[in-house]
């Protein structure tokens, strides 16, 4: 079986999120579905079946987390020495040459994603370009749009 990397962080955002599926709506929906039976006809009573398909939904996610956590090989970017080097985990803020803007990305597994929060996936292009490299070289990012040229100003280990 093959280990995905998964960040310190990613893996205690997962163990959060199964520990509130099973202790918290796993027993909601226990309650709802015991309520919804009282009612009488199972065929239809919609609140009954709205019930069974979160339990359901509950059920397959709380499966999902725990195959994802099996899978992982949790990896803590502040427990290796900071040399520089862009490795999976660490923090990185490009300078691009073309506009002049500076951009932060942390480098994340493929599941821990969120462009929005600016953690981008190992297996991005513009990770791929990235890895191996140090601070001060230059990479080119193969986009849909051309080639865009970054400079690596800072890695960090947070």
């Amino acid at each position: 079986m093959r280990k995905v990397p998964m960040t310190l962080g990613g893996a205690e955002s997962l163990k959060a999120e199964l520990n509130e599926l099973k202790t918290i709506k796993r027993p909601k929906i226990v309650q709802a579905i015991a309520e919804a039976r009282e009612h009488g006809d199972l065929k239809e009573n919609a609140e009954y079946h709205a019930a069974r398909e979160q339990q359901s939904f509950c059920e397959g996610r709380i499966k999902e987390i725990e195959g994802k956590l099996a899978d992982a090989e949790v990896i803590d970017i502040k427990k290796f020495p900071h040399t520089g080097k862009v490795i999976f985990g660490t923090t990185v803020t490009l300078y691009n040459l073309e506009t002049e803007a500076s951009v932060t990305y942390q480098i994340v597994g493929e599941d821990e994603a969120d462009v929005k929060h600016n953690k981008i996936s190992v297996s991005s292009p513009i990770a791929r370009a990235m890895m191996g490299k140090s601070e001060g070289d230059e990479i080119v990012v193969k986009a849909p749009g051309g080639d865009k040229e970054y400079e690596i100003e800072t890695v960090e280990h947070l």
